[in-house]
């Protein structure tokens, strides 16, 4: 007796959904597919992921009243569908979304040729007058599930890595989870654009998953756990006993820090975790990224360490007053703006110097990057310790400089620079030294608002001839760098970093011409300006 056929149904408004589909992935390539996804990529950066990778589909979800006859279903609409396997990821997001009552029911993949490409068509079987014509309702509004998917190419697991790096840091895109599916051994990678579009990435065989946004959101939040053990790491000297004698117990380590073992092998563990640490049968190595809380060396950013575990780290605690107000939270929970509160506290303003010191490394290329061969004298407009004037005058031996700042800062410097310099106090919204041929303002414009920044400009502009050269040292917008640093600027100075055209821009209306920007270690910029001739 021969059964008869099931057929399937699809609403109309799945249907228009799977022939949009169709017609994208006939008419777009991998270059156009990622110019749109990702157009922070520039055309080079396209082309050399186009390498390693292929727009392979187009996806949607859809909901049949069942599984049963879509094939027939789909070629009634004149497409030519291959066999229908179980879905693992769409189906478990579906759960993880909508809760358990999903669990149980079956998600189809069936995809359907077109061209060299395909449409991948997820299907949710929902009957007529079910409690689940809501999620598809939902689904249908919210395209959760819709995507534009990529083939990756290259086998092994380096290539996959470095263009989920690249796709993260240069093309904004953040990951949205995945997983294995077993009945195609493949990987799936979710990522969702800056502008809430999502692609996967497919990697043959079995891939480690990018964290679920709830995993990834947890580690964001435990960010403040991370600062609080690294600054500890650098008030115990951890990095200098495991410099001495590296593959040191535990046990061996807190004899000489003077800690609990255990509470300091849990310390140690979570240290580990975040790559400041290796063990190995019950010993520990200092990695390279815990080299530089290291003391006495070059460029040690031991001070910095507790400088953000300390009052910075506190004051970060007032954020949501600042975002409220648009004042800095320093001042709200210390009484008063944070360089005078660190000039009347010896101890935090000797930190704050030296912390200052430890990203001195950005300064270096500096004397190299200008030509100093017809300069005279160097003037460092609020140069606090001196530590990129050092630089200068030591790699120019011709040079002569004046170190410009506040008397408590300038204390820091006297040792640091005993020849061929001048100290000089004063507030250089008032007044800056005449006669420089060069000007130097490093990491002063970004403590302060626009208004008293174009002040300091001002007084700088009083004092140079034309021709002088005024040297910026910032941090730019956008880079990742500078957008954390733009935060702690207003919760710790109430100052903020700014894009090159924002500088450019101030910096014309006080009178100075941009001729270059230079990229310097530590994601820190070098800003080449003239003192024009006035009008």
């Amino acid at each position: 007796m021969n059964l008869p056929v099931v057929q399937a149904r699809l609403a109309e408004a799945d249907v228009a959904r799977i022939e949009r589909a169709a017609a994208y992935v006939e008419t777009h390539d991998t270059d156009q597919v990622l110019a749109e996804l990702l157009p922070s990529l520039t055309s080079a950066e396209r082309a050399d992921v186009s390498r390693h990778l292929v727009f392979d589909h187009t996806a949607v979800l859809v909901f049949p009243d069942s599984l049963d006859g879509l094939r027939e279903e789909l070629r009634r609409l004149g497409l030519e569908p291959g066999p229908v396997t179980p879905s693992v990821v769409v189906r478990d997001r579906l759960t993880r979304r909508y809760g358990p009552a999903l669990a149980g029911i079956p998600v189809g993949i069936v995809h359907v040729a077109v061209g060299g490409r395909s449409v991948e068509i997820f299907a949710l079987p929902v009957s007529p007058d079910s409690a689940l014509e809501a999620v598809a309702a939902d689904e249908r509004e919210a395209e959760h599930e819709s995507h534009h998917a990529f083939a990756v190419t290259a086998p092994g697991p380096v290539v996959p890595a470095g263009l989920r790096l690249l796709l993260q840091e240069r093309g904004g895109a953040v990951p949205d989870g995945g997983g294995y599916n077993g009945h195609e051994n493949v990987t799936v990678l979710y990522h969702r654009t800056t502008t809430h579009r999502r692609f996967e990435l497919r990697l043959p065989g079995r891939h480690d998953p990018l964290p679920d946004p709830t995993t990834a959101l947890l580690t964001v939040m435990t960010g403040a756990w991370a600062t609080q053990a690294v600054a500890t790491m650098a008030e115990l000297n951890i990095a200098d006993h495991l410099a001495d004698h590296p593959g040191m117990s535990a046990e061996r380590l807190a004899t000489l820090t003077s800690t609990h073992p255990d509470a300091l092998r849990r310390l140690l563990r979570y240290l580990t975790s975040l790559g400041l640490l290796t063990s190995a049968d019950g010993t520990y190595h200092l990695t390279a990224t815990g080299q530089p809380l290291r003391t006495g060396t070059e460029f040690s950013l031991h001070p910095l360490a507790q400088l953000y575990g300390g009052p910075f780290y506190d004051s970060f605690a007032g954020l949501t007053h600042s975002v409220r107000t648009g004042q800095e939270a320093f001042a709200h929970r210390h009484g008063q703006h944070h360089f005078p509160y660190f000039a009347q506290h010896p101890e935090l303003g000797s930190l704050f110097h030296r912390a200052m010191a430890a990203s001195a490394e950005m300064f270096t290329p500096v004397p190299t990057l200008i030509d100093f061969s017809a300069v005279r004298e160097v003037v460092d407009v609020g140069g606090g310790n001196g530590a990129l004037l050092g630089h200068v005058l030591r790699a120019h031996p011709h040079l002569e400089g004046v170190l410009f700042d506040r008397p408590d800062a300038l204390e820091a410097a006297r040792t640091q620079l005993t020849e061929r310099c001048t100290f000089v106090t004063g507030d250089f919204t008032r007044s800056v030294p005449e006669g420089g041929d060069v000007y130097l303002l490093s990491r002063v414009l970004h403590d302060w608002d626009d208004e008293r920044c174009l002040t300091i400009l001002g007084r700088c502009a009083e004092a140079m001839r034309p021709g002088a050269q005024l040297l910026v040292v910032e941090r730019l917008l956008p880079t990742p760098t500078a957008v954390a640093w733009d935060v702690h600027m207003l919760c710790n100075v109430g100052g903020r970093e700014r894009d090159e055209a924002h500088y450019t821009r101030m910096l014309a209306e006080a009178g100075f011409e941009v001729r270059g920007c230079h990229d310097l270690p530590l994601g820190a910029s070098l800003i080449d300006a003239v003192r024009a001739t006035p009008s």
